[in-house]
Formats: C-alpha cells, sequence, structure tokens
C-alpha cells in the first residue's frame, strides 16, 4: 500500500467527520427512514438510500436532517419504501421510491412542505390531521 500524505490524511479525515455528521440524531427534527429488509433491498432500497444521502449533501441538510434504515415495513408490494417524519405534518410513507422520487421528496416534502400523493401508502385519515 502506497504511503499517505499529509494532504490525503486530512481529505480522508474530513470525509469521516462529514460522514459521522451524516448519522449524527442530535438536533435532527426531521428524519428519512428507509425500508432495508430483504424485499426492500431487492426492489432497489439501497440505491434510494444513497439518493437521499446525496441529494441531502447537495442540498446542504445534513445537519437538519437525519437518514436511517430500518427492517421491512410490510409493504413487500411497494417497495422501496420511506417514512418521512416532519414536525407540523403527518408521518407518511411513501412506497415506489427510487432515486428521482427520492430527490422529488427532499424539495417538496421536506423543503417545500407539500405531500407527494402519487407515493403516497400510509398517512393520517383527514379528520386526524384536522
Amino acid at each position: 500500500m502506497a504511503k499517505m500524505s499529509l494532504e490525503d490524511l486530512r481529505k480522508l479525515r474530513d470525509t469521516k467527520k462529514n460522514d459521522l455528521r451524516k448519522r449524527d440524531a442530535e438536533g435532527k427534527e426531521i428524519q428519512v427512514i428507509v425500508g432495508m429488509g430483504t424485499c426492500g433491498i431487492a426492489a432497489g432500497a439501497k440505491v434510494t438510500l444513497d439518493a437521499f444521502i446525496s441529494a441531502l449533501d447537495s442540498e446542504k441538510l445534513v445537519d437538519s436532517v437525519m437518514v436511517r434504515q430500518t427492517g421491512c415495513m410490510g409493504l413487500c408490494h411497494s417497495e422501496p419504501t420511506v417514512e418521512v417524519i416532519v414536525p407540523g405534518m403527518p408521518r407518511v410513507i411513501y412506497g415506489k421510491v427510487d432515486a428521482a422520487v427520492a430527490r422529488e421528496i427532499i424539495t417538496r416534502h421536506i423543503i417545500g412542505r407539500e405531500l407527494l400523493d402519487n407515493h403516497i401508502l400510509d398517512r393520517p385519515a383527514a379528520d386526524i390531521v384536522g
């Protein structure tokens, strides 16, 4: 293995610090939970997870949105599934979330505070939301 320069080590350190920031839950009220059961992984959930992480990086939302993984949500027919929790909005589970829909969730739901009705699988009834 080739020796690393001091600059290479600094870049590696910064990359790892950034990766750790993404996993830190402190101060993050917005959550994106990607279903990573075997059914989700087979349907492309890894690509979906990577798309969320990439979009959060490009939108500079790493410090305010937590992306995490969970097992099967029981909605195997609609994998990949993603639950989105934003304060002041109903908890929503989206289905068939590919990379394009992941980016749309970031821009419309998380930034724009608008639900993506065409991908919603589960949310509270209108009389509960009020």
